[in-house]
């Protein structure tokens, strides 16, 4: 399945971004683009609405990662909103492990996050 990136500037300084589908290793660079060129100095906001994102890889939370750090250099912050079970989880595991590398390589690491997220999907967590 592909991402839809569908971006809508709310003011001069707050951008608000629809994500549907999957940020994977194959759809993370479309969304890298996109706010690499939409994060501009005045920019002080970037809000993703996640209502429709059902899957997330360590390609796609290195991009949010990035999003997160260029909007702190510049005094702004990066806000998550409706996200789906499976995307929480992936994210509460990232929080717990903030300085633990407890994986190989990307490819193991993707392998683990798509486990738990489909026991999420399939209500066993």
């Amino acid at each position: 399945m592909a991402l839809t990136i569908d971006v809508v500037n709310r003011s001069s300084n707050c951008i608000k971004v629809y994500l549907i589908g999957r940020l994977d290793t194959n759809t993370s660079p479309n969304l890298e683009e996109i706010l690499d060129g939409a994060l501009t100095k005045n920019i002080r906001i970037l809000s993703l609405d996640m209502s429709k994102l059902d899957y997330i890889s360590s390609a796609g939370l290195r991009v949010l990662f990035k999003a997160s750090k260029t909007l702190k250099a510049q005094s702004g912050e990066l806000a998550m909103m409706h996200l789906q079970p499976q995307i929480q989880k992936v994210l509460d595991i990232v929080k717990a492990l903030p300085a633990l590398t407890i994986f190989k390589d990307d490819a193991e690491m993707d392998d683990y996050l798509d486990v738990m997220q489909k026991k999420v999907i399939d209500g066993e967590d």
